[in-house]
């Protein structure tokens, strides 16, 4: 299972509509077998991103806020989204793996314009 968290200085991002770099985890017998990091300088739109991460193989999202439009997005493409996560990505990736992931709200305060 591929795992994408918004990335920002080994943090999943607070805000997924600002990240410009995404931590895509691989996983494998509840083990993380690897990680890469995609760059996002040109798509801020929400059909052009959730295409990106299921292209890359992606199953589920994991993310601190995110606006309904681009929850809705994700969604539309068959991901799974998980928001109101917060802390290093490898540990967040492997506390969602052991079922022990706590997370907050994750609804944005953007007004949904992204």
């Amino acid at each position: 299972m591929k795992i994408a968290m918004p990335y920002l200085n080994g943090q999943v991002n607070a805000h997924f509509g600002s990240s410009r770099e995404f931590v895509v985890v691989e996983t494998e017998n509840g083990k993380i077998t690897g990680k890469k990091i995609l760059t996002n300088e040109v798509l801020h739109n929400h059909g052009g991103l959730a295409s990106m991460l299921k292209t890359e193989g992606v199953e589920v999202i994991i993310t601190g806020g995110i606006g309904r439009p681009m929850a809705e997005a994700l969604q539309r493409t068959g991901l799974q989204v998980i928001s109101g996560a917060s802390g290093e990505v490898e540990r967040v990736a492997a506390d969602f793996l052991s079922g022990q992931l706590v997370t907050g709200g994750g609804q944005c305060n953007c007004g949904g314009h992204h």
